[in-house]
């Protein structure tokens, strides 16, 4: 019997015939379609609970960040609110100015002061604030005493949850001019300190404000990254004779690097925004040239003066810059092996 006429099994047979490359089924490398894919329409079912889920986040933020967008028309127009009662009616009829904004701006000597108030503040936070969360999660992971450490944590949480005309007011009765400060410094014959009214000294001011208020809050993060190392790590490098430092230094800050660049990231990107209200509320104890940013400048000159138009082509720089900023940090973030807040 030649080999042509061998009798096959019913099982061969059947392989045979289901294999793609000899079919040509849907998965066969001539139609490009990856076997291991699953289609649009099956995930959709399968996810489709989740997605209803969600649904109500996604249109939040498409209704309230993406759509007013739109609006940054304005920058490019005299815009008149007062056109008409619809404001979409009123950017479609106020007269087109086309860079006439953006040239005031680069031309105006008051919003180069912002500028530089601005990046002078984020620097000094990056440096003065951005810390103080790492070192306090460090601390307070270091207490063995759960007790003490929920403590710990409460009362550092607690100012988070204060508004800044509080926190305010808690500075101005320790620093003001009729402070506890002031008046200590009195009684021993010297003369009063007022710091809330000191230019020199009101960026420090505005940043010790922001270590005080959200640096407790800050730890949140840093802790449930360091509650995520195993702890034979760390009983595996006291056993080879591993300090407490060097273990610190080995295990626990290499924990940290990712969330550190991805929050340094988002850091970076929000550089231009340094605290409104809180600039706001002390803006007149030191006055313009010490406490404009460009929030406030923004706000002064478009709700204050009702220029609209100047005020939304400086809003507009400033969401250029920051985005420039994210996706530079974004970059660094990745030439360092990190993910950042995307993959490459």
């Amino acid at each position: 019997m030649s080999h042509s006429t061998v009798p096959r099994s019913r099982s061969e047979a059947d392989t045979t015939e289901k294999t793609p490359a000899a079919s040509g089924g849907a998965t066969g490398p001539g139609n490009g379609r990856d076997p291991g894919r699953t289609s649009l329409r099956t995930r959709f079912r399968r996810d489709r609970v989740l997605l209803l889920m969600t649904m109500p986040a996604v249109l939040l933020v498409l209704l309230f960040n993406y759509v007013p967008i739109l609006g940054n028309i304005v920058a490019f127009e005299d815009y008149d609110p007062y056109v008409s009662d619809n404001g979409v009616v009123s950017m479609l009829h106020s007269p087109w100015v086309g860079l006439e904004n953006f040239q005031r701006m680069f031309e105006d000597s008051a919003f180069w002061n912002a500028v530089s108030n601005t990046l002078v503040l984020f620097l000094l936070q990056l440096v003065l604030y951005f810390p103080v969360p790492i070192l306090l999660a460090l601390l307070i992971n270091s207490v063995i005493r759960p007790k003490v450490r929920a403590v710990s944590q409460a009362i550092l949480y607690l100012p988070h949850f204060f508004s800044w005309v509080l926190v305010i007011a808690v500075f101005q009765q320790l620093f003001g001019g009729a402070g506890v400060l002031s008046q200590l410094l009195r009684e021993h014959g010297y003369d009063g300190l007022n710091i809330m009214t000191d230019a020199h000294t009101f960026k420090f001011l505005i940043t010790a404000q922001s270590v005080w208020k959200d640096s407790g809050w800050g730890i949140i993060v840093f802790l449930a990254a360091l509650a995520s190392v195993p702890t034979d790590m760390y009983e595996a490098a006291a056993m080879d004779g591993a300090g407490r430092w060097r273990r610190m230094w080995h295990i626990t800050l290499p924990a940290l690097r990712p969330v550190v660049a991805l929050l340094l990231v988002l850091r970076v990107g929000d550089a231009l925004t340094v605290g409104f209200e809180q600039i706001l509320l002390q803006r007149d104890y030191v006055g313009p040239g010490a406490a404009e940013v460009l929030d406030t400048f923004v706000w002064w000159n478009g709700v204050r003066n009702q220029d609209f138009g100047y005020a939304a082509a400086a809003g507009l720089v400033k969401g250029v810059i920051s985005l420039g900023l994210v996706l530079a940090a974004n970059k660094v973030a990745h030439l360092m092996g990190e993910q950042g807040v995307y993959k490459k």
